[in-house]
C-alpha cells in the first residue's frame, strides 16, 4: 500500500478491561498507564480516510483522547458487546459529516446491531438515533472508505470471527482457533495484532503460548499482541518475556508502518 499507514490501540484490554473492578490485585493496582486497559478497539489512518475496529462501551472515550474527529468506516469483529455496545456514540460524527457512517458487519452482527440498537433502525427512527449504513460482508475481501481489506476468518470458540488485513496491517481478536487456510492471507504482513489473553489456556482465546505459536508461523516484521487480561501480568514483565520483534500492545500506542 503506497501511503503510509497510522495505527492507534484505542483498547488493548478484555471484556471487563483492565483493571477489574473490585480487583486488587498488582496488575488492577499498578500505577504504570501501559497497564490500564479499555477494551479493544484500534484505529487505521490512511490515505486521509479513518477506519475504526470495533466500538465497544469505551468507544466515547477511546475517540476523545485519540482527538478522532473524523470516522469514514466502522468495522466489527464479533457480536458481543464488549465490541459493540458504543456504537450509538457515532452520532457526533453524523453530525460533523452530514452522512451516514458506513458500517461493515457479518450477517450475525448486523442482527445484534438491530437488536441492541433498535431505535436506529426501521421507519419510525427515534429523533437523533445514530445514522448508519450497513454494508453485510463475509469471508471474500470488500472495500472500505475506498481501502482494501480482507477478512480473516476465525473462531471464538463457537462463534465465527472476523480478522482483517488492511495492506501491510493484520488485526485479529478475540480467537482461539485460525484454519491454515487463513493463516496464509496474513502472511507476508508487516505488522501482525494478535489476542493473548493470558497465560493459561482459555476456552475462547488464544493463550500467550498459542499466540506465539500463530506469530512464529506468520512471521510478520512486529508482532503485537492485544486483549490482555490482568491474568498476563504486569506489562514491564510481559515485555521482558517476549520474543524480539514481539510486543505487548498499550492503549494509545501509535505505530507507523
Amino acid at each position: 500500500m503506497a501511503e503510509n499507514t497510522k495505527i492507534t490501540f484505542l483498547g488493548t484490554g478484555t471484556s471487563q478491561g483492565v483493571p477489574v473492578i473490585a480487583c486488587s490485585c498488582a496488575i488492577c493496582t499498578s500505577s504504570d498507564e501501559r497497564d490500564k486497559r479499555l477494551r479493544s478497539s484500534v484505529k487505521i489512518e490512511i490515505g486521509g480516510k479513518v477506519i475504526v475496529i470495533d466500538s465497544g462501551p469505551d468507544f466515547r472515550t477511546q475517540m476523545l483522547r485519540s482527538r478522532t474527529e473524523r470516522l469514514d468506516a466502522l468495522l466489527f469483529t464479533h457480536e458481543h458487546k464488549d465490541h459493540i455496545a458504543g456504537m450509538d456514540d457515532i452520532r457526533p460524527f453524523n453530525f460533523i459529516a452530514g452522512q451516514h457512517i458506513q458500517v461493515y458487519a457479518t450477517e450475525r452482527v448486523e442482527h445484534a446491531l438491530r437488536r441492541e440498537f433498535y431505535y436506529a433502525f426501521g421507519e419510525n427512527r427515534y429523533p437523533g438515533a445514530p445514522e448508519l449504513t450497513v454494508n453485510r460482508i463475509d469471508v471474500e475481501p470488500f472495500t472500505a472508505a475506498g481501502i482494501p481489506i480482507i477478512p480473516i476468518q476465525a473462531m471464538h470458540a463457537e462463534m465465527p470471527v472476523l480478522g482483517f488485513r488492511i495492506g501491510d496491517f493484520t488485526y485479529l481478536t478475540d480467537a482461539n482457533y485460525l484454519s491454515d487456510s487463513e493463516l496464509e492471507k496474513i502472511l507476508g504482513s508487516k505488522v501482525f495484532v494478535i489476542n493473548a489473553l493470558r497465560k493459561e489456556k482459555h476456552y475462547s482465546h488464544f493463550s500467550l503460548a498459542e499466540a506465539l505459536q500463530i506469530i512464529e508461523k506468520v512471521k510478520p516484521g512486529k508482532a503485537y499482541l492485544t486483549h490482555i487480561s490482568h491474568k498476563l501480568g504486569l506489562h514491564a514483565d510481559i515485555e521482558k518475556e517476549l520474543p524480539e520483534g514481539i510486543y505487548a500492545a498499550y492503549d494509545n500506542l501509535q505505530i507507523e508502518i
